[in-house]
């Protein structure tokens, strides 16, 4: 059997449960009811209604994917240390709640947030009489965000850092450079494919969630995820419901293509510095 013969049933589901899918979609995106070509349903996005749930929804994620990036760096940077004792059992445990399933572990914020909870009756006996409100609120959605996908964050940067050459950084300390110089010049720089796999798994995921929002934001904070959602659920609008859905995926695809085109431009910095230090 040959290596193209293997890849056949790869390309069967590739086609059935990707470029179909996809492709109905971009059909229904530029299609009326009575089956016409029509750009009318991306016109109607264009309302400054819609654009405010897209420009919500792009900040919420984006303020999440920069909080798991702040957490989920030391996380990971300490997990992958060689000083440190049993890090596969804490990492096992880091990644514990990830076995639940992602509605019982949203609907357990919205137990812990809500009025008479246990966060709130903390707040009370610490002597804060009246808490403000904490769910159904933006801060809710991203406390969720940032609980759900915090482990897509750590995982990749924990992956890149332990495959990291750490000879370099001990000829790096044997030739005097600092702390804070060997983890700008080296660890960093290499570990950061972890770091742009981390903010893409990260981002995508937040900028098109709709549970989270629902259950933590009461349906108050509307997201682009759950406009698509009540489109082809609640108003059966199939036409509109595609055309949001091709929006966000081009936004998707532009902001990956910033994050990669940023990485590969500090490479090709990095290589031209190289470069002039075997010149020189």
């Amino acid at each position: 059997m040959t290596r193209k013969s293997l890849s056949y049933p790869y390309l069967v589901w590739m086609a059935l449960f990707i470029l179909l899918p996809l492709g109905l979609i971009i059909y229904y995106s530029v299609t009326s009811d009575n089956g016409g070509f029509t750009l009318e349903h991306f016109s109607r996005f264009l309302e400054k209604d819609y654009l405010m749930v897209l420009a919500r929804s792009l900040w919420l994620a984006l303020i999440c994917t920069v909080i798991c990036l702040l957490l989920g760096y030391p996380a990971a940077y300490i997990l992958a240390s060689r000083t440190l004792k049993r890090a596969n059992m804490l990492l096992v445990l880091f990644l514990l709640p990830m076995w639940m399933n992602f509605l019982l572990r949203t609907y357990a914020w919205a137990f812990l947030l809500e009025r008479g909870g246990i966060i709130y009756t903390f707040l009370q006996k610490i002597g804060i009489s009246d808490p403000p409100p904490m769910l159904n609120t933006q801060g809710a959605i991203v406390l969720g965000m940032v609980y759900n996908f915090l482990p897509f964050m750590v995982l990749p940067i924990y992956t890149a850092l332990s495959k990291m050459d750490h000879h370099l950084v001990e000829a790096a300390y044997d030739l005097g450079a600092t702390p804070v110089r060997v983890f700008g010049k080296i660890t960093l720089p290499l570990s950061m494919p972890g770091v742009i796999s981390g903010i893409t798994m990260v981002f995508m995921p937040s900028a098109s969630t709709f549970v989270i929002s629902k259950l933590l934001g009461g349906g108050k904070q509307m997201l682009i995820g759950d406009l698509i959602e009540s489109q082809f659920t609640i108003y059966r609008n199939w036409h509109f419901g595609s055309a949001v859905s091709i929006v966000l995926m081009l936004f998707i695809l532009l902001s990956m293509r910033m994050v990669n085109g940023a990485s590969e431009a500090d490479l090709d910095r990095g290589k031209s510095r190289e470069k002039r230090r075997r010149r020189a």
